[in-house]
């Protein structure tokens, strides 16, 4: 239902904003001219459309709009694909969905392949002529074969009865198969398929284990049958397969093949015992040439008509399979985009992009479930807020010496086994956190720690980036001596730096913080050094003209017109270390989006994948709208003077 309302939403907010921006267009008057940054602000409508466009093709693409609207679709598609699997090797043997007989065709390939070896062995110099007549005589009696199987005078009436049974099976399914009420499902039947039904769950449905609260899902498409139309497909494939397995148990072998048949395995095998080692090339050639006797002998090849009857009726339940199908095709050709459900054996699976791309009501519901901490991603949610008390706070962001460097001496017990605190023992306990304060909601979980390792990294390289590559970009001194360093380690990815980093700081926070750091120092002291490199000499000029100090300088013109490139080095920053966060992770980490994505792979959990990208691509976008609002604020004269 959520789907189905989503769907609509979004028809009608693509309809409504293209005609809201057609008439604004038609109604505004625009006096700003081309090239005008002017031109580009405002457009909300046009955001809701783009947002929309990508959600409407991420519903339809990944099959979510034929859950929403046809939950049962995947399941009866299910059974039709059962009923495919079993038809595939019966209409394998006919021209229906081949050129041509599997019969001639085999004939053609194995009458290519005796004349391939017949003509190596002639052109054999390792062969003898005494060799060469013997292995040429096995060729022709194994070519003799074929016709022994495709005389129709030679085949048995029971072999035909055969034939002529496994027609009338297929001919009578096809006559049950077409009436309402087939497969004639007894009342117990049905309480039972209805209970199986229960179940089972429904098409992708997720769920959570009650012992371990771990998420859980359950078949990818539901098997047991739950309409009527699909008992009727499960039904007629299970009939199918016992009939295709009666067909492939039938050999047309006669009397005349069976003792052609036997004399030449008997005949190459007495020859191949009286070869010496050193005559290998004829005994291999005459192994060759017994393979093909037993491929022939263990195809289905009969005489050209003799199965006709059987095509016909496979023909016809393909066309009452089709029939019976109604709606559901349209569904499938539709709904179903870039592939289907398909059978392989008793289950099912999504094939095409409806397996790796997972529905929005399926990601969603499992994002819900692991948010929670009673479920999470491995024992941690991905987002929660825990109550934590003030003084931990105060303990985590205090060092301890501070305690250390007061001068005096920390309690000691006294004989009687008394800690009686004094000043400097009441210090050390506030710096380590050890007292009781107040509750306040603090954020946790392995969206936070990402969130916290970008931030720390990034603040950490712009408090030291940025002075760095103003000084840089005004002092020859500070430019010849910290160029070299930067321009050495700047160039090498950071996953190159990584395994280095992090066996020396180790796998917490620490050493993934340092990483980012580096990551974002050299980017902040590019772009501060070209921002106040680049600074008008007419603005300095004038700003010594009218007595400014050197402080001023800096302060009023150097970092304001440095702060455009400041603010986009940071905007590049950003995404360059979130790439470089979610590759450490990767590699060591026991909390984070990287490591979810990483533990995500390795068990293909497509949906927890696609929402450990939804969320980096989500605290990226929030980091940018955030610089943005920054850069309006700080910077409005951009692009205006």
């Amino acid at each position: 239902m959520l789907t189905q309302v989503i769907t609509f939403l979004i028809f009608f907010a693509v309809i409504g904003c293209i005609l809201y921006g057609r008439r604004l267009i038609k109604t505004e008057k625009i006096d700003a001219v081309f090239g005008n940054p002017e031109r580009a602000l405002g457009g909300t409508h046009w955001i809701i459309v783009g947002s929309s466009f990508l959600l409407l093709i991420w519903l339809y693409y990944s099959w979510d709009i034929a859950k929403g609207f046809y939950p049962k679709s995947a399941n009866e598609l299910c059974q039709v694909a059962k009923v495919n699997d079993s038809l595939l090797g019966l209409k394998y043997q006919f021209p229906i969905e081949e050129r041509e007989l599997k019969s001639t065709s085999q004939i053609r390939k194995e009458n290519n392949n005796l004349r391939k070896i017949l003509e190596e062995i002639k052109n054999s110099e390792e062969l003898n002529n005494q060799q060469k007549v013997i292995l040429a005589e096995f060729i022709n009696k194994t070519n003799q074969l074929i016709p022994l199987l495709t005389n129709d005078d030679l085949l048995e009436n029971e072999t035909k009865e055969k034939i002529n049974s496994i027609t009338g099976k297929i001919n009578l399914l096809t006559e049950n198969f077409q009436k309402p009420d087939y497969p004639f499902e007894t009342e117990q039947q049905l309480n039972e398929r209805r209970k199986a039904v229960q179940e089972q769950g429904g098409w992708g449905i997720v769920k959570v284990s009650s012992g371990t609260g771990s998420i859980e899902n359950t078949l990818e498409v539901p098997l047991v049958p739950e309409t009527d139309r699909g008992l009727k497909f499960d039904a007629a494939a299970k009939e199918l397969n016992l009939i295709s397995d009666e067909f492939f148990k039938l050999r047309n072998h006669n009397p005349q093949f069976k003792t052609q048949i036997q004399n030449i395995k008997s005949e190459i095998k007495a020859y191949r015992k009286g070869l010496g080692e050193t005559q290998e090339v004829a005994s291999t050639y005459a192994k060759n040439i017994v393979k093909i006797a037993r491929r022939i002998e263990f195809a289905s090849i009969y005489p050209p008509n003799a199965l006709d009857k059987m095509e016909d009726a496979i023909v016809k339940f393909d066309d009452a399979k089709v029939q019976t199908q109604g709606g559901l095709r349209l569904i499938d050709i539709f709904l179903f985009p870039a592939g289907t459900i398909v059978a392989s054996g008793p289950s099912c699976s999504e094939q095409g992009s409806g397996r790796w791309l997972p529905k929005p009501s399926d990601t969603f519901n499992k994002f819900i479930l692991m948010s929670k901490p009673s479920v999470g991603y491995k024992d941690i949610p991905l987002l929660w807020i825990d109550m934590v008390d003030v003084s931990k706070i105060i303990g985590f962001i205090l060092p301890d010496w501070i305690a250390d460097i007061l001068p005096g001496e920390y309690p000691v017990h006294t004989k009687d086994g008394i800690v009686k605190q004094n000043f400097k023992g009441q210090v050390l306990k506030f710096v380590t956190g050890d007292f009781k304060l107040f509750k306040i909601p603090v954020p946790y979980g392995h969206i936070w720690d990402s969130f916290l390792r970008v931030f720390l990294g990034l603040v950490f390289g712009i408090l030291i980036g940025v002075p760095l590559g103003l000084f840089m970009g005004l002092n020859r001194f500070a430019k010849g001596f910290f160029d070299p360093l930067i321009e050495l380690y700047r160039p090498v990815p950071p996953l190159a730096w990584a395994p280095l980093i992090i066996s020396v700081l180790g796998i917490d926070n620490t050493g993934k913080v340092f990483l980012l750091f580096m990551v974002s120092l050299s980017i902040m002291i590019i772009s501060a050094r070209a921002g106040a490199s680049g600074t008008q000499l007419s603005k300095i000029h004038a700003a010594h003209s009218l007595g400014a100090s050197k402080k001023q300088i800096l302060r009023y013109v150097i970092f304001p017109n440095s702060l455009p490139e400041i603010l986009t080095g940071i905007r590049v920053a950003v995404g360059m270390c979130w790439g470089t966060l979610v590759a450490a992770e990767f590699l060591a980490g026991t909390t984070g989006i990287g490591f979810v994505e990483n533990v995500a792979k390795k068990y293909f959990q497509y949906e927890v994948i696609w929402i450990t990208i939804f969320i980096m691509g989500m605290l990226g976008l929030l980091f940018d709208v955030t610089l943005r609002k920054i850069i309006d604020k700080t910077i409005p004269w951009r692009g205006k003077g």
